[in-house]
């Protein structure tokens, strides 16, 4: 049956480009197993050939793997460093930001960051690029509808200024969705855009390979300018920072290192 999943990962490479055996196999393979058999299918290969036929299962197994848990102002006191310490030091840099949002999920993220970057600039002048694998759940991020529970770490002044409230949730403001541009990415295979000052990319690596995040560092380190900043999750602590050409600016901020410091 594992030649089955095999089989699996390789035509699902072929049809998509994207490449499962990138991520860690026990926990994919349970997911997606779990779900091939909610929808009835002894085995991977029908799963598949019922994938090339159905766009509606198609984007279930996206979300599936991509798991799409997210949420305004995640982890609130490193999104304080962020607008206390960090984005004050790269403005006095550079006055007009190049901010990435990679991994952006349903876009709590990339929207959260234009909220706080309301307090340097005005909206009209601040750009983010937000990208993601699954272009399903771009579309979603693109609606900028959310459920009450997305905005528990949200302050009550954020929510005030930039949310509409509806009958079934929370509409985000069309001063914040025009600041950014949702892009679908592969992080592992597409080459990446240079000279950001800020990319943000948290709560991913940990689905990845060991082998898989060395490169993803690597590929991050390159996009940066000299001074710019990788900001991850919370439980993706990089160990060996230098290997990276990173210096670590605070917890889980990582600076890429100028000439003659390290």
């Amino acid at each position: 049956m594992n030649d089955d999943y095999q089989q699996f990962v390789l035509l699902i490479k072929e049809k998509t480009g994207i490449d499962l055996s990138l991520y860690k196999e026990a926990q994919m393979k349970r997911r997606l197993t779990s779900l091939r058999d909610k929808k009835g299918f002894r085995t991977f290969r029908l799963f598949y050939e019922a994938i090339c036929q159905d766009e509606k299962l198609f984007n279930e197994f996206l979300e599936r793997m991509t798991i799409n848990v997210s949420e305004f102002y995640r982890n609130a006191k490193r999104w304080e460093v962020l607008e206390q310490k960090i984005l004050p030091r790269l403005l006095r840099e550079n006055p007009r930001l190049k901010l990435w949002s990679a991994a952006c999920s349903t876009g709590e993220e990339p929207y959260t960051l234009a909220m706080i970057m309301s307090k340097f600039k005005p909206l009209k002048d601040v750009s983010i690029l937000a990208t993601d694998i699954d272009q399903a759940i771009l579309e979603r991020a693109k609606v900028g509808l959310y459920p009450e529970r997305s905005l528990k770490e949200a302050p009550t002044e954020a929510i005030r200024n930039f949310f509409h409230k509806e009958p079934i949730g929370y509409r985000v403001k069309q001063e914040i969705k025009d600041t950014v541009s949702f892009k679908r990415q592969n992080l592992l295979a597409d080459r990446f855009d240079d000279q950001y000052d800020l990319i943000i990319c948290r709560n991913v690596m940990i689905y990845f390979t060991e082998e898989a995040k060395h490169e993803l560092y690597h590929k991050f380190s390159r996009a940066l300018r000299p001074g710019g900043v990788l900001f991850v999750g919370s439980t993706e602590q990089i160990f060996n920072p230098a290997v990276y050409q990173f210096c670590s600016e605070d917890t889980f901020f990582y600076q890429k290192c100028k000439k003659g410091t390290s």
